[in-house]
């Protein structure tokens, strides 16, 4: 039998799109994958992700908001950066730990934006259903994507 793949989804905070990477990568890939996900900080579960990740039948409760300090023991295999900051500020790792960014936009932002301008608390949810369904999509693509990069 083929271990599993151990991968670590990073981002700033760790409450919305690197969990939601987790959660899909468990959901769909958790044959192959050892998922994990961390951030530069730690700003709890991002209720609208765990509604949205929910609504497609993936259940991240209990998941939690980790520091990548968290991981300092823990031998993995690639980091994935999924927003700009995590990238621009990933620490270093091991030389046989692959990284790779691959960005999506912020849902909490976006949404932020649009309730600025008076939008639905469902347009508001949409951000976080675009991202989910990206990131679904990239997820779909793993572990072989990750040779190409």
């Amino acid at each position: 039998m083929n271990k599993k793949l151990k991968l670590l989804f990073l981002c700033t905070g760790n409450s919305c799109r690197s969990q939601m990477a987790e959660g899909w990568a468990r959901h769909l890939k958790g044959d192959h994958i050892e998922a994990f996900s961390a951030g530069i900080e730690t700003h709890g579960l991002n209720p609208n992700m765990i509604k949205v990740m929910d609504e497609a039948g993936v259940d991240v409760t209990d998941q939690k908001s980790e520091n990548i300090r968290d991981f300092a023991d823990t031998q993995l295999d690639v980091v994935v950066t999924v927003c700009g900051h995590a990238h621009e500020t990933c620490p270093v790792f091991p030389v046989n730990c692959k990284v790779v960014h691959s960005g999506f936009p912020d849902p909490p932002k976006m949404a932020k934006e649009l309730a600025e301008q008076g939008a639905s608390e469902e347009a508001q949810l949409d951000c976080y259903r675009k991202v989910r369904d990206e990131i679904k999509e990239y997820i779909l693509t793993l572990p072989e994507s990750l040779e190409e990069k």
